[in-house]
């Protein structure tokens, strides 16, 4: 029998070799095959839902395939994000990540899914910021004077939420543990429900989110305390960043995309720069900050170290209060 060459079979090797990376590039070029369902954990017309569809549009103006929203709501995102769990993974179900999955990686004990285990990290897309306010006959004007205030009389001071365990009131809880007072929480269902009885005074504080407390707070309807980013907003300059006087604070919300593990990399990675490149756009950065919010790119390794910081963070404030879920 003739034994083959051996230039013939270190070209056989070579190009057995060669399979993977042909697999995998072939596999990133015809991704996606089909329309995309980005799957939402909060009702249509939401803050995520909204952002959720801009985000599909991006993605389908620059990947060529419709990336529809799925509205999925229920017990605070985690139906819509075991969907996403439980999906092929395959790049065609997608879930939109919101600060919620952090709270709810803790504060749930009997979760169906692990949450930075069960899924693969895409990117982020946004952070935007809190914003602590009072009704304005509330005698505090500053965050030192609030807390002088609230520790000469706790439990008198009410604290507005838009529901328990909310980022709203974590965010809450978190400045509570911090400045150590004693302040009693109101949980209302949902932040709209909540701000009619700040604005008439029957709570004195809550921490709303920045886009929807803005118009009110420029109307002089809400004193606005500090935000509750790291540093001030360019929307709300003359507002201070409650790590000002409380050094370490920080509850940003925040949006991002995730796919159900073992998507392939290249599929992640594609994705992710097509994310990365909606989010350049300055129309859009201008148009986020102007509400408060802030772009936040980035390769899917620093949104899962980022996740995974945000669900060690809370799960501290968690525990510490003893929050249950509803």
């Amino acid at each position: 029998m003739k034994l083959p060459h051996r230039r013939h079979v270190l070209r056989l090797a070579a190009g057995a070799a060669a399979l993977p990376a042909v697999s995998s590039v072939a596999r990133a070029q015809s991704y996606p095959s089909r329309p995309v369902r980005i799957v939402v954990g909060a009702a249509a017309g939401s803050s995520p839902d909204i952002v959720g569809r801009l985000v599909g549009q991006w993605l389908s103006e620059r990947l060529g395939q419709p990336f529809v929203t799925e509205n999925r709501p229920g017990a605070g995102g985690n139906i819509g994000t075991e969907a996403v769990v439980r999906g092929s993974p395959d790049g065609h179900t997608l879930l939109l990540a919101t600060s919620n999955n952090a709270i709810n990686a803790t504060l749930y004990d009997k979760l169906n899914f692990n949450f930075i285990r069960d899924i693969a990290p895409v990117a982020g897309i946004i952070r935007f910021s809190n914003v602590m306010v009072v009704h304005p006959s509330f005698r505090a004007k500053t965050v030192p004077e609030f807390i002088a205030y609230a520790k000469a009389h706790p439990g008198k001071i009410n604290m507005a939420s838009s529901g328990n365990a909310t980022p709203l009131h974590v965010a809450g809880e978190l400045f509570k543990m911090m400045a150590g007072v004693d302040l009693v929480h109101v949980a209302y269902r949902g932040e709209p429900v909540a701000r009619p009885d700040l604005l008439s005074g029957q709570v004195q504080t809550m921490f709303g989110v920045v886009p929807s407390s803005l118009p009110y707070i420029l109307n002089n309807q809400m004193r606005a305390l500090a935000v509750t980013t790291e540093k001030r907003l360019e929307v709300l300059p003359d507002v201070p960043a409650m790590a000002e006087f409380l050094p370490g604070y920080e509850a940003s919300g925040w949006y991002g995309i995730a796919a159900p593990k073992d998507t392939p990399r290249e599929i992640v990675e594609t994705l992710n720069a097509a994310i990365n490149a909606g989010l350049t756009d300055s129309k859009v950065k201008v148009r986020l900050a102007e509400l408060g919010c802030l772009v936040y790119p980035g390769t899917p390794a620093e949104f899962r170290t980022f996740v995974a910081g945000e669900i060690d963070k809370w799960a501290k404030v968690i525990r510490t209060v003893g929050l249950k879920p509803e």
